[in-house]
């Protein structure tokens, strides 16, 4: 284990001396709804983070956006280090249902029970908010200064794919300005326990497609006469994707990344450390897809381009049976791009691919802008700072891992950027019952604080 200097000992002896009060600031926090699917309770949520960065000696100010709730921002120099580090996080949540299958007081109690807090936000993403502010926070406290350049920035709306934090970023290009940027959100490995660093992101381009046939329903004695919508779907969705998993688009990964050495050797280390039983008990399966197993399922979960089917919309469903051929089915599916995949280029691949197997007629919708992938090198200075600070925090290597991270800022303003989290396996984000081990939520601060140490060394 990586000998930790007297001068981060006393961070993390002052970090472990106020426990009780950084709990109860997470479950104040998860106790406050803040559903941007629903536009529930983000407003008041906003302002309970701008008063709780207040309360903890840090600057916070709210920026309007053209639409959606407010983006908090705050900066911090340092006279230690001339690097300045982007912590980026969101208070907005998932919708919480279905909200029978909570237990401990519902979604938003922010119960302890066994030691561990329990409440919509608490993992994702509400406990890597507070673990950046006490990071920063316990510096100021037992330094009188931070150890390096920290701007945060808290948005309200990543849980629906940042709408509207794009625009705000490019007017705000010069505020954000930043040597490294970093998300801690998510859990650590199955198995060893440590965290992941993700050090890239895959685009997500999002489609519906919708076949149409008679005008309206009509009886399905008529079926020899007319289309049947749910039929031509099923036809066009094989042109697709085969058994083997392989997309059939030409050209679908032309120009994609191909992992190299570093990235084999990262894919090898992982394959070795984690357990495989215990993620297909996470996945509930017997088995990966196509016998996968080892650093292959590894390498194609990280670097293989995905055509995910979410789900069909389509004629009737209920109770009985209803003799009808369908007007109207709709198919929704996610695209995940590897770097060098461009969403516009992949979405016009597709409508050409349909109309050359004789399914122009299908209409092609896309949803907001993908963002584009990227990926950076683990020699990047972030990069070796978060992992540097996860060896010293956890005692042990983390996973590093390809590609996965926050982009719309990006988009605008280019930042070396890693994902990486603290929650425990089990955590449930985006599940009832979506929970946080406090010792991980305290471990999680002393995480954050020890990547701002490490990057304003590095």
């Amino acid at each position: 284990m990586p000998e930790i200097s007297p001068e981060m000992q006393r961070i993390y002896d002052h970090i472990d001396a106020h426990v009780d009060d950084y709990v109860a600031d997470l479950q104040r926090f998860v106790q406050q709804p803040s559903v941007s699917a629903q536009d529930i309770g983000l407003r008041a949520c906003a302002d309970l983070v701008a008063e709780m960065m207040h309360a903890d000696g840090l600057p916070a100010a709210q920026h309007e956006l053209a639409a959606g709730p407010p983006v908090i921002f705050g900066h911090i120099p340092s006279e230690r280090s001339k690097k300045t580090l982007l912590c980026y996080s969101h208070y907005d949540v998932q919708p919480p249902e279905p909200i029978e299958a909570w237990t401990h007081g519902g979604p938003w109690s922010g119960a302890v029970v066994d030691g561990v807090l329990y409440g919509r936000g608490a993992t994702d993403n509400k406990s890597g908010v507070l673990a950046f502010n006490k990071a920063a926070q316990a510096f100021l406290r037992v330094r009188g200064e931070v150890p390096v350049g920290l701007k945060f920035i808290i948005e309200g709306e990543e849980e629906i794919g940042s709408p509207n934090l794009g625009e705000w970023a490019a007017r705000n290009k010069e505020l954000l300005a930043a040597d490294g940027m970093h998300c801690l959100d998510g859990s650590v490995e199955i198995g060893p326990e440590v965290p992941d660093v993700s050090l890239g992101l895959k685009s997500i381009l999002f489609v519906e497609l919708v076949a149409r046939g008679p005008r309206t329903d009509v009886h399905s004695l008529n079926f020899p006469l007319v289309a049947n919508p749910v039929w031509d779907l099923v036809h066009a969705l094989a042109t697709i994707m085969d058994r083997d998993r392989n997309i059939l688009i030409d050209d679908w990964a032309e120009g994609i990344y191909i992992p190299d050495a570093e990235d084999e050797g990262y894919l090898a280390d992982k394959a070795s450390r984690i357990d495989f039983d215990l993620l297909r008990a996470d996945l509930g399966v017997d088995s990966f897809v196509l016998g996968r197993d080892g650093v292959d399922a590894l390498r194609a979960r990280t670097y293989e381009p995905t055509a995910n089917i979410q789900g069909i919309i389509a004629g009737y469903t209920g109770k009985g049976t209803k003799t009808i051929v369908p007007a109207e089915a709709r198919v929704r599916l996610d695209f995940r791009l590897i770097p060098h995949m461009q969403p516009d280029v992949a979405a016009r691949k597709l409508r050409a691919h349909l109309a050359k197997h004789g399914f122009d007629s299908i209409e092609v919708r896309t949803f907001e802008r993908a963002e584009e992938p990227y990926k950076i090198s683990a020699r990047e200075d972030i990069s070796r700072s978060i992992i540097a600070a996860a060896h010293e925090v956890y005692g042990a290597p983390p996973i590093v891992n390809g590609v996965s991270a926050e982009g719309a800022i990006l988009r605008h303003v280019w930042i070396p950027c890693v994902l990486t989290g603290f929650a425990n396996p089990g955590c449930n984000l985006h599940a009832p019952d979506e929970n946080i081990r406090v010792s991980e939520y305290i471990k999680g601060i002393k995480y954050a604080a020890a990547i701002m140490e490490h990057f304003g060394r590095s």
